[in-house]
């Protein structure tokens, strides 16, 4: 008998009171209605780097270089991007069952796409920027289903995210 697909999942989308302010984001139809089809894998990058909750927010900057840093929003000389980094192309290791995963909207950390970029100055950037730990998950697994919590609200986008975990958890054991 094959195994429920296992889809990584930003630790605050399942429940959990991880975020910079105590909260959580948790997303009902993966926890109410796919949670009975596959496992979910939770991991907050922030938290695995020791970073405290509640903490300050996070950002990432642009440098005049093009270079993009995360930093605490109240103090860009708070640099944790190495240890973000060192810790994302870590973790890849422990994701080589895993068959899709789905990441929490606008984090400088998970965030897919359209995550804001400040500059030197801490004036609002452009949202172009992709969260450290998602850009390294999708240079590592460019064939792996990710997708952001909000984008799974559309009916088409949700069925074609579980379609494609589906389909590769079984081509990953014929």
């Amino acid at each position: 008998m094959i195994k429920k697909p296992v889809i990584g999942i930003s630790g605050c989308l399942a429940g959990s009171a991880v975020r910079f302010d105590g909260g959580h984001k948790r997303a009902d139809f993966l926890m109410d209605k796919l949670v009975e089809w596959v496992t979910f894998r939770p991991v907050c990058p922030e938290m695995a780097i020791g970073l405290p909750v509640p903490r300050p927010a996070l950002r990432l900057v642009r440098s005049t270089q093009g270079n993009i840093r995360m930093c605490f929003s109240h103090d860009q000389n708070e640099d944790v991007t190495e240890r973000m980094t060192e810790f994302s192309r870590s973790y890849m290791d422990k994701l080589k069952d895993v068959s899709g995963f789905v990441v929490c909207a606008k984090s400088p950390s998970c965030g897919m796409e359209r995550v804001r970029v400040y500059d030197e100055n801490g004036n609002r950037g452009r949202k172009d920027g992709v969260g450290l730990f998602t850009s390294t998950l999708m240079e590592k697994f460019s064939w792996l289903p990710v997708e952001e919590d909000g984008r799974l609200h559309d009916p088409v986008l949700r069925e074609n995210f579980v379609e494609r975990v589906f389909a590769l958890h079984e081509l990953n054991h014929l």
